[in-house]
């Protein structure tokens, strides 16, 4: 079964063992492959020596919070820890901003590192070069062929950058430059009189971030992720083991505690707290702050849980006056006014769940919107979004293949709508996109068991470009259904040849598939989702998580 879901994905026989065990050693790159490395470690090696004022400006979401808190432990580790900053994103917005750029330096800073974010902030950076305050850029959102003016600019994901490494997140990028730095001390000597850091212990931090921002987990994303939750399974991180505690997280650490336990929590603070919360917590070493943080992180996760709940209501509410039965275009785009901007990125998610369109959503104040958008497999969003920047339809925009945000007036969002709508549609080739779901194979009942379970753990971790595989368990009948927690609908199924397993859909109860699980009237159905081991009091089962189902004919 593991070969068959293998070669499914892709993987060739000799390739087999590196995907099954990767490691490090195998797969990480000579850092100075990537563009402006080299430049980028020598002027922190400087700063390092040199005893300057270094801050790191990070993001307010998962993968800055996680890049910002790596590069703050290792230059606290080397030499001095440095300033952080994450700008508020109600009143400064995405990325590097020129007033806070020339504070910072005229309170003494001599370097901004900014991870996650700069690559597109052309402003703000000639503002901070005409000032004499050297910034570096460490990003992997996606780059235009001209760049801001900056002293490195390390994103693999530049035009002129043939390194291959563009399917890392910021905070996989941001681990190359501090390998590149601990080298560059090295040679100048640094560590002679002082112990050098063992930059291992931070792959949990690595790992966070790399499932939190949907990268592909394959080649050295995979071995990044594998060996970082090696590493969180030690809970060395003070701010991760108390947010796993308040999150009631037990067990080892996976990719789906990564990216559905900790780090919606991480993100909560910068999309209706305090931004800079998620940083704090994965830098301090003081086990009393990180207590308080992380209760703090999961209440405002659970407000954020409200006010997107709101939100997607209004939204959905506005597509469907919008098409009525029909269905969606190309590209949904919704907006409203006063919806909060910290969760217009997840509303989005959503609709693309639902709707099997790439979907924006906009917050408008004052006459300004501020929209998010993500999107599906075969549209870069990305692309489209900076393309409208550059035509003059906004004023910020920017993103990756998959996911964009950007700041437009309310006058021109009709235009916006068309021009996106075009370049969606002609992404596609005209046609309407069509959603499909991979199956590995076809189980009864009775084929779904906690030794298949842990069998298949082996292609583990899971994620964008290693999915979870997937089978259709056919003919079963629902012998009971409730709604348990947050509209998730649990079952117990059996076979015709009996048997019983546990299942689950989650977020389904109203939905078509929800209605079909609650109102079956034991009448046949095949229904396609995952195996997973389920443990609780003791008892070891298989659960089925549904994705979908179909009547059997």
């Amino acid at each position: 079964m593991v070969g068959r879901a293998l070669a499914a994905r892709g993987v060739t026989l000799e390739g087999v063992d590196s995907f099954l065990a990767p490691t490090l050693k195998a797969l990480m790159p000579d850092p100075s492959i990537v563009t402006d490395m080299d430049a980028a470690a020598a002027r922190l090696a400087s700063a390092v020596t040199g005893g300057e004022a270094v801050c790191v400006w990070g993001d307010y979401d998962v993968d800055g919070a996680t890049s910002t808190a790596l590069l703050y432990r290792y230059l606290a580790a080397v030499a001095k820890p440095p300033r952080t900053y994450i700008p508020d994103r109600i009143t400064e917005g995405y990325g590097p901003n020129a007033p806070a750029l020339l504070k910072l330096h005229r309170e003494g800073v001599r370097l901004v590192v900014a991870v996650d974010c700069g690559t597109s902030a052309y402003q703000p950076l000639s503002a901070a070069a005409e000032a004499g305050l050297d910034v570096i850029v460490i990003d992997h959102h996606a780059a235009e062929a001209a760049l801001p003016a900056a002293t490195a600019i390390v994103n693999p994901n530049r035009l002129d950058d043939s390194s291959g490494l563009g399917g890392l997140c910021a905070a996989g990028v941001v681990f190359l430059t501090v390998v590149a730095l601990n080298r560059e001390l090295r040679r100048l000597g640094w560590f002679k009189t002082r112990p050098e850091p063992d930059l291992m212990s931070w792959l949990d931090l690595v790992a966070l971030g790399t499932v939190c921002d949907v990268v592909p987990l394959v080649g050295l994303n995979r071995a990044l992720v594998t060996q970082g939750l090696k590493v969180m399974a030690r809970r060395a991180n003070v701010g991760l083991a108390a947010l796993a505690d308040v999150a009631g997280a037990s067990g080892p650490p996976e990719a789906y505690h990564a990216g559905f336990v900790l780090g919606p929590r991480v993100n909560a603070g910068g999309r209706v707290g305090a931004s800079d919360l998620g940083t704090r917590l994965l830098a301090t070493e003081d086990p009393a702050e990180a207590r308080g943080i992380a209760l703090r992180l999961d209440e405002l996760n659970g407000e954020r849980r409200q006010i997107e709940s709101a939100v997607l209501d209004a939204a959905l509410d506005q597509i469907a006056e919008l098409i009525g039965a029909g269905e969606p275009p190309p590209l949904v785009f919704v907006a409203g006014a006063d919806w909060h901007p910290g969760v217009i990125g997840i509303v989005a998610s959503r609709l693309v769940e639902r709707l099997k369109r790439p979907a924006c959503v906009v917050s408008l104040v004052d006459g300004v919107g501020k929209g998010s958008g993500r999107s599906i497999k075969g549209v870069d969003l990305g692309a489209a979004v900076i393309a409208a920047r550059q035509s003059g339809l906004l004023s910020h925009g920017g993103g990756h293949r998959m996911a964009a945000g950007f700041t437009v007036q309310a006058e021109r969002l009709d235009e916006l709508i068309g021009f996106l709508t075009g370049r969606v549609t002609e992404q596609l080739g005209g046609a309407s996109p069509i959603a499909t779901l991979e199956l590995d194979g076809a189980l009864s009942v009775g084929a779904a068991t906690p030794a298949l379970a842990e069998t298949l753990s082996k292609l583990a971790p899971f994620g964008s470009g290693n999915a979870e595989p997937r089978f259709a368990v056919t003919d079963v009948r629902v012998v009971r259904a409730d709604v348990v927690g947050t509209g998730h609908v649990r079952c117990i199924l059996t076979g015709a040849e009996g048997g019983r397993l546990k299942a689950i859909a989650f977020r389904a109860a109203d939905s078509d598939l929800g209605h079909a699980l609650l109102g079956s009237a034991s009448r046949p159905i095949h229904l396609a989702g995952t195996v997973r081991v389920d443990s609780w009091n003791g008892a070891v089962n298989a659960q089925l998580v549904i994705e979908d189902g179909a009547w059997a004919v």
